[in-house]
Order: C-alpha cells, then structure tokens, then sequence
C-alpha cells in the first residue's frame, strides 16, 4: 500500500464516523425539560452526585425485558442531586422512564442521543435538582461500530460554578483514548468539571493514565468501587472523576434492588467545589 494511500486512511480514521456522516451531535439539540421545585438556584460549595448506567431499563437480564420500575426504584431512593444516566432507552410505543422520573422526582433533565435503538432512541441524560444554564451534546463516535456521545451541562450557583459531564465511553481501548482527549480538551470544559459515567475501564490502558493523571490527585480513594456486573460486581467501570474539586465518599450501592435494577450498580459521590473568587 502506497504511502500517500496510508496517510489518507490514517486522516480519515480521525475523524469521527458521525462527522464523515454529517451527523455531528452539535447539530443536534439535546432533548431537556424544566421540571424542578424550585428550591434550589444552584450548586453550593458541597452536593451529591451519582452515576448509573440504567441497561435501557432492561433490568439485570438484559434481552428484550422491559423493566423499567426496578432502575426508576433505584433512583428514587438515591439521596442526590444530580444523576448522570447511561443507556438510556427513549421509547417510541411506551411512556417515557426519563420523563416519569423528571416528573415524579420533580427534577430537571437532559439528554443527547447516541444511536436508534429497535424500541427508539438510546442515549445519556443528566437530571438535576437545579436549572442547567447550559447544556451541550457532544459527539464522540470515532469508530463505526460504537456510536458514543456526551452530554455537558452548565451549572451557576453561589460563587460556585461547574460543568457535569455523563459519558458512556467505548470498550475500544484506541477508541477510548481519543473520546477521553477530546473531553479533557473540549473548550467548554476547563473550569470546575465532574466527569462520570460508564468508562468501560475495564483495565489500565492510555485512557485510564490520562483521566488519571488529570482528575485524581483530587480523589480521596485509588481503589475505585466495582459496579459490574451488578449481581456480583468485579469491575470497576462506572466512575466519578473530578477537576478544580475534590471527590469524596465515592461507593457502589449495592442493595438488593441495586443489584435488580440494572447489570451495573449505580456509584455515588460527595463533590466540594472550590470556590470562584
């Protein structure tokens, strides 16, 4: 293979597959609605955070199962204020778990989609107990067969400021490293910023050292919690990273419903921001 013929291939390969497509998530709006009490403007210096990967409200036996009350019991009974939610499965022929939560929890929510799913459309979503001032999808498929995506939000409180991003990054290892570069690099996200999701780290690989070297000199525990799989957890794939703060009380919850509602176990957090002079 000529040379000129290698470099066009290895270009391409950098750009991602919904770019090539014209699909580029930033010409997407994200799907998002104001369902709040009200009580709250903002962040303070201390909240709580939790990450969960919901399995498409599939349960712990995946497949075609619909269940989507055990994941939505799970997250009722989460004491938190903000969720970043992983496979999240909008339906086309059935009520609406992300709404129904939105609702009942009275929470403001937010997704950005990912792929078509047989039953609609899959995706990441944040819910929160404030407004979001902002809120940006961002694309992350550079591989033709792990659509990927992010979802960042902006939050405005009382001298504390912080972007929340809820990712679901690929099993790919080469895949992964480029994702993770382009979050730590994206523009919108250099301030005071909580990167969690399902990182798919299932080892230590480029991705992991990078998001490492960035985040966690400020997390309080090198020994992350396993999250996966549910029923007997291993793996520490769901995590809560943290820059300009400090991450703390990171663990798995691991109730019997925990380990019902999904195939991985929802990881949560106390985030302290430092303060904006």
């Amino acid at each position: 293979m000529g040379l000129d013929i290698k470099r066009k291939l290895r270009e391409r390969s950098e750009k991602s597959y919904a770019e090539r497509k014209g699909l580029s998530l930033e010409h997407v709006p994200y799907d998002g609605a104001s369902n709040g009490s009200g009580s709250a403007d903002g962040p303070g210096a201390v909240f709580e955070i939790a990450t969960y990967n919901v399995h498409r409200w599939s349960g712990v036996t995946g497949g075609r199962s619909w269940k989507p009350d055990l994941a939505k019991g799970v997250i009722a009974g989460l004491n938190v204020d903000v969720f970043a939610l992983q496979e999240v499965l909008r339906p086309d022929d059935y009520d609406d778990p992300l709404k129904q939560i939105a609702e009942e929890l009275h929470l403001h929510y937010a997704f950005a989609p990912t792929r078509p799913h047989r039953m609609g459309v899959l995706g990441n979503a944040i819910l929160s107990r404030w407004p979001m001032n902002e809120v940006r999808p961002i694309d992350l498929s550079f591989g033709r067969l792990e659509p990927r995506a992010a979802v960042a939000a902006q939050f405005e409180g009382n001298g504390h400021d912080v972007a929340v991003v809820a990712t679901h990054l690929a099993i790919v290892d080469r895949i992964r490293s480029r994702q993770v570069r382009t979050l730590l690099e994206h523009p919108d996200l250099q301030g005071s910023v909580v990167l969690l999701g399902d990182m798919n780290a299932w080892r230590r690989c480029p991705a992991t050292r990078e998001l490492e070297r960035e985040f966690l000199e400020m997390h309080h525990n090198r020994n992350w919690p396993p999250s996966f799989p549910a029923t007997r957890p291993v793996l520490s794939l769901d995590r809560i990273y943290a820059r300009n703060a400090r991450v703390q009380d990171l663990h798995a919850l691991t109730t019997s419903a925990a380990q019902q509602g999904s195939d991985h176990l929802p990881v949560t957090a106390t985030i302290r921001l430092e303060e904006v002079e």
